[in-house]
């Protein structure tokens, strides 16, 4: 049983940890770059490279969602299963990772589509756009700064996950060597 529990926590760790990578390192920065900008055109790339960006952390946020509760998951039956309690550490790091995706997903990535969709609004007053183009930088930072907590986070997970050695329920690792 132990065995399908760990395949199943190191599956889950490295979709989780490999899409965040890949988001924010390669599928994020296209959205941005020079081949996007040539697609769109100059005059609807920054309006739209925004948006195409705001879809695709929508999904990427559901993913994270999905992953976050499937290690919550795992770690409820490991414990379960070998009868000893999660790390302190662990629930903690895993607590906070799960509280800075839900504060990505209902928070900042609103704020975000709102101040972004305003800056580019042409009906706004140059106030207005000005005013949501600070709180749209703002907002930006807050979120990559989050990212790359979780993001650290996450390398962790993964490391512990596939790294970690697991005795059976009812004898020690010492027993079976000696």
């Amino acid at each position: 049983m132990i065995g399908y529990l760990r395949i199943v926590g190191a599956f889950n760790a490295a979709v989780w940890f490999g899409a965040s990578v890949a988001f924010t390192f390669v599928f994020g920065q296209a959205v941005f770059s020079q081949d996007m900008r040539q697609v769109l055109g100059e005059t609807h790339f920054p309006y739209y490279s925004g948006a195409i960006a705001s879809v695709m952390i929508s999904r990427f946020f559901d993913l994270q969602m999905i992953c976050g509760l499937m290690a919550v998951l795992h770690f409820a039956a490991e414990w379960m299963y070998l009868s000893r309690p999660l790390p302190r550490l662990w629930q903690i790091l895993l607590g906070v990772t799960c509280a800075f995706i839900l504060f990505g997903a209902f928070v900042a990535q609103p704020k975000i589509h709102q101040h972004h969709r305003t800056k580019y609004n042409l009906r706004a007053t140059p106030l207005d756009r000005a005013a949501a183009a600070r709180w749209l930088k703002l907002w930006h930072g807050t979120s990559q700064g989050a990212n790359l907590v979780v993001l650290l986070v996450l390398g962790a997970y993964f490391w512990r996950v596939v790294d970690t050695p697991v005795a059976g329920r009812l004898t020690s690792p010492m027993k079976l060597s000696g």
